[in-house]
């Protein structure tokens, strides 16, 4: 009969080979395990703009105000701070901003969600727009955020308005100059890999 540990160590010699082939595993796909692609609606009330860096707030405003101007969306709900770091009131930025970059017209059609300083995570943000949603009546929303977040960002939307039979919702990933594939070759990728994969981990473990 084999020893114990000659036995230990045949099972023990495979680890390296697998813990490389998963390594690989992560390179080659670990970025699409974050992204969740829902189908496009023909048709929604409103695409709802969620907050991020500033790179990553202009790739998902362009998203939204694409599929406003396909006519997928009636209006745009933009999720802002009620103040920047100095103490001023974002709309007015923000409305100046879509005037002078896309137009009077476009802008008409963009309304304003604030969120408190308390808001500093999806969960409480998806907790505070759902209150504007309410106000609003819409049936039907798509939310906008970047690609690598989609995943992440439906689960905890879909949680959040599970209660909330009437409304809709779908997903819209847009490129984020800051998301790059493949992830591992560039810094700012794998910080964010790093990082968008540990939230998604503690969210579909029930964590918010």
């Amino acid at each position: 009969m084999p020893s114990p540990d000659r036995s230990l160590w045949r099972k023990l010699r495979w680890l390296p080979a697998t813990a490389f082939v998963v390594a690989l595993c992560v390179l080659r796909w670990g970025g699409d395990l974050l992204i969740a692609n829902d189908p496009q609606p023909a048709h929604v009330d409103a695409a709802v703009v969620l907050q991020g860096s500033i790179a990553a707030e202009k790739a998902r405003l362009a998203g939204a105000i694409h599929l406003l101007q396909q006519g997928v969306a009636d209006r745009i709900l933009l999720s802002v701070p009620k103040e920047s770091y100095w103490g001023q009131s974002i709309p007015p930025v923000a409305r100046a901003y879509l005037e002078r970059n896309y137009g009077s017209e476009v802008a008409a059609r963009v309304d304003f969600c604030e969120t408190g300083e308390a808001v500093n995570s999806t969960a409480q943000e998806a907790q505070a727009l759902n209150a504007c949603l309410r106000e609003h009546h819409w049936q039907s929303i798509v939310v906008v955020t970047s690609n690598y977040h989609t995943r992440r960002a439906g689960i905890i939307w879909r949680r959040t308005t599970a209660q909330d039979a009437s409304l809709h919702v779908a997903m819209e990933g847009v490129a984020d100059p800051e998301f790059r594939q493949p992830w591992w070759r560039q810094r700012q990728s794998a910080k964010v890999f790093v990082m968008e994969a540990a939230k998604l981990g503690w969210t579909v473990l029930g964590g918010s």
